[in-house]
């Protein structure tokens, strides 16, 4: 007989896709083509934005008692656009703005390294797919836990480094398209033109780094452990 607890579902977090389309993706366009005095104007655009990241992650603090970092993230990034076109900043401050949260995110990893709890370990190895327990005691057995730590510690500088090339990337791309003054027609659609233009120039070559460290911890699991990579892998 099973009880409530073993047979209830464990609820699934969202992807990556989700977590970036709903708390990224979505408010940045609505704050790049609905701020004109025509459509929602400068005030309620902030406020729609801000309801995506929002209520997503209370939904998700929820249904999983963590606050969601993405959208933390959504929420900071819709504030400090708003408010620079609320204060009608000079509009070197959007690049400011969008070189500032992915080099917060580099330092944050690159910190971490430095502590008992390195962020990079929840980046790269995702406990809903790989068994953490059985891979321990497989590295345990063979007496390479230090080593595994040690190669998690170099792919971190790589994870780091792609937030800091993004940060340059995102600062030259906005200081290159965001010329006009906030507020107007002209810088809404520049605001636009740099949301679709970030994920060729940005985000491509930033996911390329991600993947390579991921393919590279997951190569090392392998070899220190001196088994296939699909016996961790949770069923």
């Amino acid at each position: 007989m099973t009880t409530p607890q073993q047979s209830a579902p464990a609820k699934k977090k969202s992807g990556l896709l989700p977590n970036l389309i709903i708390n990224v993706v979505i408010p940045a366009l609505i704050l790049s083509k609905l701020s004109g005095e025509d459509a929602l104007g400068p005030v309620w655009v902030v406020v729609v934005a801000l309801a995506f990241p929002l209520l997503f992650g209370i939904w998700e603090l929820k249904q999983h008692g963590k606050v969601n970092f993405f959208s933390v993230l959504g929420i900071i990034s819709v504030l400090l656009t708003g408010g620079i076109s609320l204060l009608q900043l000079p509009p070197s401050y959007i690049a400011i703005k969008e070189a500032l949260v992915p080099a917060l995110i580099g330092i944050v990893v690159l910190v971490s390294q430095y502590t008992p709890y390195p962020l990079v370990k929840k980046l790269l190895i995702n406990p809903e797919l790989l068994d953490m327990p059985k891979l321990e005691l497989a590295l345990s057995a063979k007496h390479n836990l230090a080593e595994f730590d040690r190669r998690m510690g170099k792919a971190g500088y790589v994870v780091a480094a792609s937030f800091f090339l993004s940060s340059l990337l995102n600062y030259i791309l906005a200081k290159a398209i965001v010329v006009s003054p906030p507020g107007t027609t002209a810088y809404a659609e520049e605001l636009g033109r740099m949301t679709w233009l970030s994920y060729p120039v940005i985000v491509v070559p930033t996911m390329i780094m991600l993947m390579g460290a991921i393919i590279y911890m997951f190569k090392q699991i392998g070899r220190l452990t001196g088994q296939p990579l699909e016996d961790f892998i949770l069923q």
